[in-house]
């Protein structure tokens, strides 16, 4: 087998790119050598785990990766997919404006895939805005829903 030598700056670059793409794994080849990064999958779950979580206290807006300011207490999504506000079609919605969340609890789920994702809340608070609109196509880092 021959020697291959590890670019440690490139496996850094491609998992960078995996974590901020969402992406579960990325291959790189350069002539007959292939480097495979991958993240470890439960191909069993059906759930994506929630961006941390933005502090309560925070009054400032920050900037999103594509320069649009992302409200304080903005729950953004973790994947590229159809976003569904209820269980299922005709069930009352997970959540409305006005209501108050425990950390963790279901607040929308995104399908991706043929794949029921709960987006959970990343802490306790108040719905003070939802932002999508149910069974709406959403982006990777789309602001959902702002709580308080």
């Amino acid at each position: 087998m021959p020697n291959f030598d590890i670019d440690d700056d490139l496996i850094r670059k491609l998992a960078g790119l995996l974590e901020e793409t969402g992406l579960a794994e990325i291959e790189y080849a350069e002539g007959d050598r292939r480097l495979r990064v991958a993240r470890p999958t439960l191909q069993t779950v059906a759930s994506v785990p929630s961006p941390p979580p933005a502090p309560p206290q925070a009054a400032e807006a920050a900037p999103d990766g594509a320069g649009h300011a992302v409200p304080a207490g903005a729950v953004t999504s973790p994947i590229v997919g159809t976003a569904y506000l209820a269980p299922e079609p005709g069930a009352p919605a997970f959540v409305r404006a006005g209501d108050s969340v425990s950390e963790g609890q279901t607040i929308l789920i995104i399908e991706a895939m043929k794949v029921m994702n709960p987006i959970r809340a990343p802490f306790s608070g108040t719905v003070k805005q939802i932002v999508i609109k149910d069974a709406q196509p959403v982006e990777f880092g789309e602001v959902l829903m702002v709580l308080e």
